[in-house]
């Protein structure tokens, strides 16, 4: 006897919907029957679409928390009773199982939660040609799936794991893939500090680094998960990194959040570079003449004059990915203000070529702020210098219910401009514009940019802030969460 389920009301029912970027929700709510059926439908979406058929490949990798290895067990099931075959390519990044699927035309997933506590997880789903976008996960979540009949026991869990083949190709052809686009060698006489902490993609830096010829220092490795988060960068992490280039003298300390999509740079002083402006100098290294990044980025990357064409989205790969696809360019790229980098036109540098990857990838960032530095003979510490003088910050509050975060900012913007600046600070000045692309963003007369949204991942309300000068950027955030922490009450 077979049980048919709706995805909709399944996600409905355990709290793990689509967020900014897949699916998430806390490890105790990703039971395996949930897991299975949200693979099975996003399989059966792909089939109807024609992208998948039997007895093909399904690329299967994971990060490093501890429920990781059973969600995966409960996603190859899913792989091996709609009559195809689950590979699993180990704990590798999500750019590496995401760039292999799309070389071998095959649907793949990745089973993380990045950056958030590891008391949650999550699952990334990528078509062959690249990441779901919004109307995939709308056509997922209209699903209704089959669980056979025995396949679960009475509380959720897989009745009997299958075994899955696993395969080295996916790891292999990533690193591979930097090896041939950057010269041999070409970052010989580097010492280059890698923070391992629990990031998946912690082998992957150290091989390529050493690959190019960098001497490596691995620091901080940890057993237990650590949600370092790019875009909110914890106190510890900013002390460690301080700490450590006192310690150990090197050009540049590098690492990658939980599964290796999202970069962090420092520089010789163990001062980490904003995501944001690790985009633009990466998107100058490869020569793009598009660039897309959503409206929470840095506007320096308008003001520096590099690129002839910037296109604004919403916070979200997805968005980034529609809106690349949508350019007109010969070398488009796009960022976020995690540090996140995709690459939609392959790229050809002194006759080496490096080929698209629409997803977040860590380790092109972190190379190519290496490379610019070298090229431009300059030390890390000085490359953000080549921008106008514009700073961001950003932080979060956790455990801030979504639906409460967004009604707060929608009775804030419907005070009007008046009374924005009287509840987030008499020192803001005049509000000279507001945008609501993606939550709200208030420009301030005195140059001061604030911008408020609920996450999409999380039950977090996020702020960031812009302005001249760091310390005034830093200031200007304190403020707001000050304001924001009274919101709960």
């Amino acid at each position: 006897m077979t049980d048919t389920v709706s995805v909709a009301d399944l996600m409905d029912s355990s709290g793990v919907g689509f967020g900014t970027s897949g699916a998430r929700g806390l490890a105790s709510a990703m039971t395996d029957r949930v897991c299975y059926a949200y693979t099975r439908a996003f399989l059966d979406y792909l089939h109807g679409r024609g992208e998948v058929a039997s007895g093909q490949r399904v690329a299967l990798a994971g990060d490093l928390r501890p429920s990781t290895p059973r969600i995966l067990a409960a996603c190859a099931a899913a792989v091996w009773d709609v009559g195809m075959t689950p590979v699993d390519c180990g704990r590798i990044p999500t750019p590496a199982v995401a760039c292999w699927g799309i070389r071998e035309g095959i649907a793949s997933l990745m089973v993380t939660g990045s950056h958030i506590p590891d008391d949650r997880n999550g699952i990334k789903f990528n078509r062959p040609a690249g990441e779901i976008l919004k109307e995939d996960e709308a056509g997922i979540r209209a699903r209704r799936v089959a669980l056979p009949a025995g396949r679960f026991t009475a509380d959720d869990s897989l009745a009997a794991p299958p075994p899955t083949p696993e395969s080295p190709e996916a790891y292999d052809a990533y690193i591979r893939r930097y090896l041939d686009f950057l010269p041999p060698l070409s970052l010989r006489g580097l010492r280059v500090a890698v923070y391992e902490h629990s990031t998946v993609a912690r082998e992957a830096l150290g091989r390529v680094l050493v690959g190019l010829g960098a001497e490596v220092i691995r620091l901080g490795r940890s057993e237990r998960f650590v949600p370092v988060d790019t875009e909110a960068i914890r106190d510890e992490d900013v002390s460690l990194a301080r700490a450590w280039a006192g310690t150990h003298g090197f050009d540049a300390i590098v690492s990658a959040d939980g599964d290796g999509d999202r970069p962090l740079v420092g520089d010789e002083n163990g001062n980490w570079l904003r995501g944001d402006v690790a985009g633009i100098l990466t998107a100058r290294y490869l020569g793009a003449d598009c660039v897309v990044t959503p409206v929470s980025s840095n506007t320096a990357v308008e003001r520096c004059g590099w690129f002839p064409q910037v296109t604004r989205t919403r916070i979200g790969s997805p968005y980034v990915i529609a809106a690349m696809q949508a350019a007109a360019g010969h070398r488009v790229v796009g960022y976020e203000a995690n540090g996140g980098f995709l690459t939609q036109s392959a790229v050809v540098k002194e006759g080496r070529v490096l080929p698209p990857l629409p997803t977040r990838d860590a380790l092109i960032v972190v190379l190519a702020v290496l490379a610019l530095a070298r090229e431009l003979g300059l030390p890390v510490s000085r490359l953000a210098g080549l921008l106008p003088a514009r700073y961001t910050a950003s932080d979060r509050l956790t455990d801030f219910p979504t639906a409460l975060s967004a009604a707060r900012i929608v009775a804030l913007r419907d005070g009007g401009p008046a009374a924005l600046a009287a509840a987030l600070g008499p020192d803001l000045g005049e509000v000279t514009g507001i945008d609501e692309t993606d939550g709200l963003r208030i420009s301030f007369a005195g140059g001061d940019i604030v911008h408020l949204r609920p996450s999409g991942n999380a039950p977090e309300l996020r702020c960031y802030t812009e302005a001249d000068t760091p310390d005034r950027a830093g200031t200007v955030l304190r403020q707001c969460l000050a304001v924001l922490a009274g919101w709960k009450a």
